[in-house]
């Protein structure tokens, strides 16, 4: 069978029954594939590397290792669910790699959005490669490859980085979701046990907030990014559009202007809220969101976030506007 050949008998994924029967029937491939070897997976945290974590984790237990990087560059309470998730509820075998500093040096003072993506991009797979090389008996590298993936990027998951990891060290992949769609890959790791908070994770870019820090990123405005950001999304949960909205998130650019707090003049970063629909990521509409939630979302954010004292909605679709900034 071709890697880029979705097999043809092969069912949606639907219903927990049917997701059930794929989870058996990939318990066992995954056994006879890996053996008595071990196998390395990078788990971001976010929906696909977590289902094959949690694949994994039941096919060969403590054969497998996770290696999560924080970048510094993740929401608010991300590396700390993954560590509860995997390690302290699944029992995994899971190294936790702090490289905030590592990240936010070497982009320091990188203004351009592509440059921050290649720093970004490199550093993780050099972090990436120095774990692997501490590891002995490694013969496998798991990656959360979906069939879109396939179709869109070859057979190989390049923005998770990975594929990058020098040809001396030989691994053979490990690709259990590689012929799967993303609302079965949710099925599935409903299935498998995993909070809603990662199967219904937003999309999110591979480099992260550093994306939605515009411009150079500062750690005090990137903090601006991370605390906005957890504010809207806590409001969207209480107000019933988690799940209703497909993408939302906040923006700091990187500009100030004149404001007023505690009745003193005040020089601050905007927040800007973003808040799309889309089916297809190709067009997008902009979210109708209730003006008086609006504005106690902006009222949280200036009075609870450090250096902001502005808050704007972007009104653009998509076209004339992407749906990420950077």
């Amino acid at each position: 069978m071709a890697d880029n050949k979705r097999p043809e008998n092969m069912q949606r994924i639907t219903t927990e029954q049917l997701a059930q029967a794929f989870i058996s029937e990939q318990l066992e491939l995954l056994r006879k594939q890996i053996g008595e070897s071990k196998v390395l997976l990078a788990l971001s945290g976010g929906v696909d590397s977590s289902v094959v974590a949690a694949l994994l984790i039941k096919a060969v237990g403590k054969q497998l290792t996770c290696v999560h990087v924080n970048h510094g560059l993740l929401r608010k309470g991300e590396p700390e669910q993954v560590i509860e998730v995997f390690r302290n509820q699944m029992n995994a075998n899971l190294v936790y790699v702090d490289a905030v500093d590592r990240f936010l040096d070497k982009l320091a003072g990188v203004a351009d959005p592509e440059t921050k993506r290649k720093i970004i991009g490199a550093e993780f797979i050099r972090v990436f490669e120095e774990e692997a090389r501490k590891l002995e008996g490694i013969g496998f590298l798991a990656q959360g490859t979906i069939y879109p993936d396939i179709l869109e990027s070859g057979p190989v998951k390049a923005h998770h980085n990975v594929g990058g990891l020098p040809d001396d060290l030989q691994f053979e992949l490990v690709e259990p979701l590689k012929f799967l769609f993303k609302d079965e890959v949710r099925v599935v790791g409903k299935a498998l046990g995993l909070p809603d908070s990662m199967v219904y994770r937003q999309p999110f870019p591979g480099p992260g907030l550093g994306v939605r820090c515009v411009g150079a990123i500062t750690r005090d405005r990137l903090e601006a990014v991370r605390e906005s950001d957890a504010i809207l999304r806590e409001e969207f949960a209480k107000n019933g559009l988690e799940g209703k909205v497909w993408q939302y998130f906040t923006i700091v650019p990187d500009f100030k202007s004149t404001g007023v707090k505690d009745g003193l003049r005040s020089y601050d970063w905007p927040v800007v809220i973003r808040a799309v629909n889309t089916r297809d990521a190709m067009t997008a509409t902009v979210e109708d969101v209730p003006f008086a939630l609006l504005q106690h979302i902006t009222q949280r954010i200036t009075s609870e976030v450090a250096g902001v004292n502005r808050v704007l909605y972007d009104l653009t679709p998509k076209p004339t506007g992407t749906i990420e900034w950077e």
